[in-house]
């Protein structure tokens, strides 16, 4: 593997060390107590009124809730996320109640703060050596329907959780991807005052 990444401000290295394989290896196993420190650290992320709407749906390799799961993903996603420990679906909640007020009403910041929760899930998994990648690529209404989630639930995406394997494992098409993606730099996305972003071309 080679981590190409270099920095233009000081941080830890703990950002630039974190990345999405899709090499697992399928021999190794995740228990629910190492599991749980991820979620430990997703629950102390920042939301709006403190209404924390994340909500997680976990599945086991080996376990009866696996399949459910696996069989959402895209055929692309199911050819490498197989080998995975754990298979985890990320749901927001659109709406709350305001302290102190009985109505409910809409919550706009609910995926912007269940994103949060998801770095903070991702960086204690990353602490502890573990490594995951979120993907997009599934079948959410079929899901939505099997798992009976209410529609005051929005399906998010499926984080892949494993130890990472050795990248032959992998079709040969992925292969070449096996490597920390490098950023765009800090003057592409942060403007002083006004909406100066030109990104015509991209």
């Amino acid at each position: 593997m080679t981590n190409s990444r270099e920095i233009q401000h000081d941080v830890n290295e703990l950002f630039t060390q974190r990345w999405s394989p899709r090499a697992f290896n399928e021999k190794i196993t995740i228990d629910q107590e190492t599991l749980f420190q991820f979620f430990e650290a997703a629950r102390w992320a920042p939301s709006a009124w403190n209404a924390q709407p994340w909500r997680f749906i976990y599945a086991l390799k080996d376990t009866a809730y696996w399949d459910t799961l696996f069989t959402s993903l895209s055929e692309y996603n199911q050819s490498w996320a197989k080998r995975a420990s754990a298979l985890i679906l990320v749901l927001s909640k659109k709406s709350f109640v305001v302290p102190g007020q009985e109505n409910t009403v809409v919550l706009e910041s609910h995926s912007f703060d269940t994103g949060a929760a998801w770095a903070n899930f991702a960086l204690q998994a990353s602490l502890k050596g573990w490594y995951t990648h979120a993907i997009g690529g599934y079948d959410r209404s079929t899901l939505r329907q099997y798992l009976d989630i209410p529609e005051d639930y929005q399906l998010e995406a499926i984080i892949v959780v494993g130890q990472q394997g050795d990248k032959t494992v992998l079709a040969e098409g992925l292969q070449f991807k096996e490597n920390p993606t490098i950023r765009h730099p800090v003057h592409h996305f942060v403007a002083e005052g006004q909406f100066t972003f030109n990104e015509v071309g991209e």
